[in-house]
């Protein structure tokens, strides 16, 4: 029976055609899941992280990607200098940083 289906796709039957449309279908069908699932979300991740960055202002409570709390002291081109305590400032790069999340937000 196998061998009369490898048969019938050598001379270009009937069930050749249908495999092939049926493959195309199921290849489509998880392009669109991938994209829905996977790319269309971490895009929006992206876009509101890069609208976090540049709305930046001095005195903005921000986390660095390391964990470090801290204020936004001074804004440059590609770095902030975040207040960590009294006299502590550290100069991070802007990619580097996080929003804190507000008390009782469910922002992870």
């Amino acid at each position: 029976m196998y061998s009369l289906f490898i048969l019938l796709q050598a001379e270009g039957g009937e069930a050749a055609t249908g495999f092939g449309f049926q493959q195309m279908i199921f290849f489509v069908a998880i392009l669109g899941i991938f994209y829905f699932f996977m790319i269309r979300p971490q895009q929006k991740r992206a876009k509101e992280e890069k609208q976090f960055r540049e709305s930046l202002e001095k005195g903005d409570k921000v986390m660095t990607i390391g964990g470090i709390y801290g204020n936004v002291e001074q804004i440059d081109e590609g770095s902030v200098i975040v207040r960590v305590d009294n006299n502590t400032k550290l100069r991070v790069d802007k990619t580097a940083l996080r929003a804190v999340p507000e008390p009782g937000s469910d922002n992870k």
